[in-house]
């Protein structure tokens, strides 16, 4: 057995269902805001596209993709972040992949030296996949810690040379879960700036980048930073995006990577043996999906309706404000975490996620400590029922 498989520790659910066995609610009617899962309605075309190109069931799939998902993705990319046209080669620079969840893991296992020391860096709190990937690289992570002072943004000024040094891999999270926080277009380029010194590869998670507040106003993108900068062939630069969150897909499984064609190409090597090739039904429906925007801003909408009404709720009983972007709140507990999660769903049977699972001890201090995060997926009426009932128990705690 791989030794490094001890190493992981149980996923945050695993943890959040022990804390909970053996509490009865005295509330009828569970609301869960523990699970990022979106509910939104699938969009009908997408549905469509699966239905009408079932027979393509009986093919293989290309693990590159086919080049109208290729075609696709690129000129959604240049769209949504200003590139310049031609600025992304189809047959180069991108990948399809099932989900960001099992690329953001497996990439790494592509790009780690086992003769190496090597660390890869991850904001804390995090996506646990990023750990996982890390440890089954044969890497060792390190955390960089994401705090209310600073806007729960990295501090990358804080990371010390030593570290750089031994860093193959960087992953950031933008939008981010669970803070919700956006780095800048500035940030990323100072990022840009590191990679080049140090030569490490940058792995932006931006899957949650299609849901933000102000249409002016969408979160930046790594690949746009690295235009802006010069650094037009991307290099050290990848970014992962998926439908799951923008397209209301979770359970379709699909997503892409772009960035560095060198990069691209070695994890095309790596991925053509792993055998994870998007369905060829996924991937007509996935087209559809990423050539469309109209469903996008109707998503948008209807998040932006259920935190108008959440933050309007909670903000007499806590400190709470719209997050930069995505569907999370994460919300600064005036007790400890665990206890509000446990005794919220014992009193008011509202599930939130401990903020503690979600981080690690690194600096001294666990900075997702006294935190919770609520993903507000649920149907409005849910989310609002959601927050009227956690407002009652923390008037109990007041």
């Amino acid at each position: 057995m791989n030794p490094d498989l001890k190493k992981l520790q149980p996923y945050p659910f695993e943890k959040l269902s022990a804390l909970k066995a053996g509490c009865q609610p005295v509330v009828e009617g569970h609301i869960a805001l523990s699970i990022g899962e979106p509910r939104h309605e699938a969009p009908a075309f997408v549905l469509d596209a699966i239905r009408n190109n079932l027979d393509q069931i009986s093919n293989y799939p290309s693990t590159k993709g086919s080049l109208a998902l290729r075609t696709a993705i690129t000129s959604w990319l240049n769209h949504r972040f200003k590139l310049p046209e031609g600025a992304l080669d189809p047959e180069r620079h991108v990948l399809p992949v099932t989900g960001t969840r099992e690329a953001l893991f497996s990439f790494a296992q592509s790009f780690v030296d086992h003769d190496e020391d090597s660390l890869i860096l991850m904001p804390n709190p995090f996506y646990q996949i990023y750990e996982g990937a890390a440890y089954l690289s044969g890497a060792t992570p390190f955390f960089y810690n994401t705090v209310k002072e600073n806007n729960y943004l990295p501090d990358f000024d804080a990371i010390d040379e030593a570290t750089w040094q031994r860093c193959r891999i960087i992953y950031v999270c933008s939008p981010g879960n669970p803070t919700g926080s956006v780095i800048s277009r500035q940030q990323f380029i100072k990022l840009i700036d590191l990679s080049k010194k140090y030569d490490f590869i940058i792995a932006s998670d931006e899957c949650y980048s299609e849901i933000y507040f102000d249409e002016n106003d969408p979160p930046a993108g790594l690949l746009e930073a690295a235009e802006e900068c010069g650094n037009r062939e991307f290099t050290n630069c990848m970014v992962f995006h998926s439908l799951s969150k923008r397209s209301n897909l979770p359970g379709m499984r699909s997503g892409f990577v772009a960035g560095d064609a060198r990069l691209i190409k070695a994890y095309l090597l790596y991925r053509t043996y792993h055998g994870c090739a998007m369905p060829p039904v996924h991937q007509v429906a996935s087209t559809a999906a990423w050539n469309d925007e109209t469903h996008v801003r109707q998503n948008r909408e209807l998040y932006t309706e259920k935190f108008n009404s959440v933050v309007e709720i909670l903000k007499p009983v806590i400190d709470v404000s719209f997050p930069d972007a995505a569907f999370y709140l994460w919300l600064n507990t005036p007790i400890d975490d665990e206890t509000f999660a446990k005794d919220l769903f014992a009193q008011q049977n509202v599930t939130v996620l401990p903020g503690s699972y979600l981080s690690r001890e690194s600096d001294g201090i666990n900075p997702g400590k006294n935190h919770v995060r609520l993903a507000l997926v649920a149907p409005l009426e849910e989310c609002i029922t959601a927050a009227n009932r956690i407002k009652q128990y923390l008037q109990t705690l007041n």
